[in-house]
């Protein structure tokens, strides 16, 4: 296991990553890096279509998403970030690429207070993919060693750290009409 600023520099790198989150731990990469994203999904045999979230340390790492909400929009993330919320935000202008967003119009995005996920999107200097490291339709993993044991040598970094011992993953609302997507914490 490594520390964030070499976990980042991994990401930077083009790896793949696992990290603990607010509840589980999670597989990440560079979002723009198109090889990186479609080796967790293959690691994860979860369908691109799908999608997968983007997690960062401030608001002004999703700034291009953030730009053209409305006064009312802004202020429902910024009354839930930081923190184990996650919102399907629009992204008409396609700053996300289709591999990240996978068969939709909107990316699923969350400021974190984690400690390490702050930290590693900070070294990173943008956000990450944050997926649940476990097979598709399989319970998340919720410990480092868990983590090795399915993933081992396939993955580039395990970084240092412990969830943040929340009992279910991130809570997923719609920015557009509010409806609830995943109930969480």
């Amino acid at each position: 296991m490594i520390d964030v600023s070499e976990a980042a520099a991994v990401v930077n790198n083009g790896g793949v990553i696992a990290y603990p989150t607010e509840a589980v731990w999670g597989l990440g990469c560079d979002p723009w890096n198109p090889e990186a994203v479609h080796r967790i999904l293959a690691l994860k045999q979860r369908p691109v279509d799908k999608g997968v979230i983007l997690i960062g340390a401030t608001p002004a790492q999703f700034a291009p998403l953030l730009a053209p909400l409305s006064p009312e929009q802004k202020a429902l993330l910024d009354a839930s970030w930081p923190g184990p919320h996650t919102w399907l935000i629009p992204d008409p202008e396609g700053w996300v690429p289709d591999w990240v967003r996978g068969q939709f119009d909107t990316v699923a995005v969350r400021v974190s207070a984690h400690p390490v996920v702050a930290a590693l999107c900070q070294a990173a200097g943008h956000p990450i993919v944050s997926t649940s490291a476990n097979l598709a339709g399989q319970a998340p993993l919720l410990t480092a060693e868990a983590v090795q044991a399915q993933f081992g040598t396939m993955l580039d970094v395990v970084v240092q750290g412990a969830t943040g011992g929340q009992k279910t993953p991130s809570k997923i609302q719609d920015l557009r009409s509010g409806k609830l997507v995943r109930q969480g914490a």
